[in-house]
């Protein structure tokens, strides 16, 4: 199952992954490194959502149209960079972070599962697991290297890191990618 496992983090790194990786780095965008155990809860909790569905669709319990959760998926980064702008200089509190996660995962779950469907030849539990264990560790892979990233955006913008405020750095990112994704809603849109 190892293979399932590499696919799962290559499939985070790679290219053709942007939109998972812009979902990331608006994910990170209002999180500094002391903030590290709360974004791996947001991190953990798009990834429990992400497994839901993927599940579902890739046993064939549940069948969606392809072409709106292509286009769904974009749409949440959009929303995950405005809820960003929102908050200013606040990270998100609670468990309002890792719900927002959770239920955005639900979306993107569903976008990667009919390849995988094609790729289970008998029991989807096993390859399943081993595929979102590397999602989870690509996905901590690219949280860690975002916020390395984005403290040296707030190097950049002369804020001392002690009494960094969130939000210039957290509009930068989360305006980039929220425009970046809105692209390709527009272009995905299934009308």
């Amino acid at each position: 199952m190892t293979a399932f496992l590499a696919l799962g983090f290559r499939h985070i790194l790679s290219p053709s992954a942007l939109d998972h990786l812009l979902f990331l780095l608006v994910l990170a965008a209002p999180y500094r490194f002391r903030d590290w155990r709360h974004l791996a809860a947001v991190a953990s909790a798009f990834t429990v959502g992400h497994s839901v569905t993927l599940a579902m669709v890739a046993s064939g319990t549940l069948r969606l149209p392809t072409a709106l959760i292509e286009f769904l998926i974009p749409v949440t980064i959009v929303c995950a960079g405005l809820a960003n702008l929102r908050q200013g200089r606040k990270r998100p509190a609670g468990w309002a972070g890792p719900l927002m996660a959770g239920g955005f995962g639900l979306i993107h779950g569903a976008g990667f599962a009919n390849f995988l469907r094609e790729m289970f030849s008998e029991s989807v539990l096993l390859p399943l697991f081993s595929f979102n264990v590397g999602i989870e560790l690509g996905q901590l892979a690219v949280l860690a290297t975002s916020l390395l990233l984005l403290g040296g955006i707030d190097r950049l913008i002369g804020i001392p890191l002690p009494r960094a405020g969130r939000l210039p750095r957290t509009a930068l990112a989360s305006l980039g990618a929220a425009g970046w994704a809105a692209l390709l809603a527009i272009q995905r849109a299934p009308w």
